[in-house]
């Protein structure tokens, strides 16, 4: 197993993606806290994945300075350490992508970018400290694809917010930034762009009928499934990305080949 032993904590982990990062991680050896705001589904996923190893549910904002430094004190508390953190929780499935609104911008970066840097900073310094550690953080194609705001009219009535794809594009900068900083500790800080994911959430952000056509965007004519986001956030975790850092890897069948 790859991740014997290990300590990850993975953010937004009660449902979708991150219930299935917490699921293989399980699988691979590791010890599993779910930070999830939501306590239902933290405790639901908790409960499901126990017999898979330890796992342990932690209620956590992401976005709170406060809530995000003491899942991390829990967490230690728990298993004396931290090696591995998947910053996986955003705001997707609710978000309200015609809200141009600069509050709601803010309010959206507090929790997809500013939360992830937040739980980031709660673990930079026990990693650091022992010289071993793993930061794995989560933006999406849509930092890669442009969409038009949605309007009904060709004529211009305000500029749009891109809330989401901003927040997306501002992770992939972020993990950048880390890495220069974390490497000389021996920490690597590495980033997964998946694609349209068939979650409840992107259900959620996109229209029923638009779905069959998912896979016609990819060159590999085929639809994403969380576990299939699995494999890359254990290779960024295990000792096989050891010498890998600050880099963006596109999970999401050839539909964004960035240079």
């Amino acid at each position: 197993m790859r991740l014997q032993d290990k300590v990850a904590i993975i953010t937004g982990a009660g449902q979708g993606i991150g219930l299935a990062y917490a699921r293989r991680f399980l699988e691979e050896g590791a010890k599993v806290i779910i930070a999830e705001i939501n306590e239902e589904q933290g405790k639901a996923a908790a409960d499901t994945l126990a017999p898979l190893g330890d796992v342990r549910f932690i209620r956590t904002d992401i976005a709170s300075e406060d809530s995000s430094a003491e899942c991390v004190r829990q967490t230690v508390e728990a298993f004396e350490t931290v090696d591995i953190l998947v910053n996986n929780a955003s705001i997707y499935g609710d978000i309200d992508n015609r809200n141009n609104d600069p509050e709601y911008l803010k309010f959206v970066f507090d929790v997809n970018l500013h939360g992830a840097w937040m739980m980031s900073r709660a673990v930079a310094p026990i990693m650091a400290a022992k010289r071993w550690g793993r930061i794995i953080n989560q933006s999406s194609g849509a930092a890669y694809t442009y969409f038009l705001p949605p309007s009904e009219k060709t004529d211009f009535t305000e500029l749009s917010a891109f809330t989401y794809s901003q927040t997306k594009w501002g992770i992939i900068g972020q993990t950048k930034f880390l890495a220069a900083q974390m490497g000389k500790h021996n920490v690597t800080v590495n980033c997964i762009a998946p694609g349209v994911t068939m979650t409840e959430a992107t259900k959620k952000v996109v229209p029923e009928k638009f779905l069959p056509f998912v896979s016609l965007l990819t060159p590999m004519g085929r639809t994403l499934e969380p576990e299939d986001l699995t494999g890359a956030a254990v290779f960024f975790a295990s000792d096989d990305a050891n010498l890998i850092t600050g880099q963006i890897l596109c999970v999401d069948g050839g539909a964004n080949m960035p240079a």
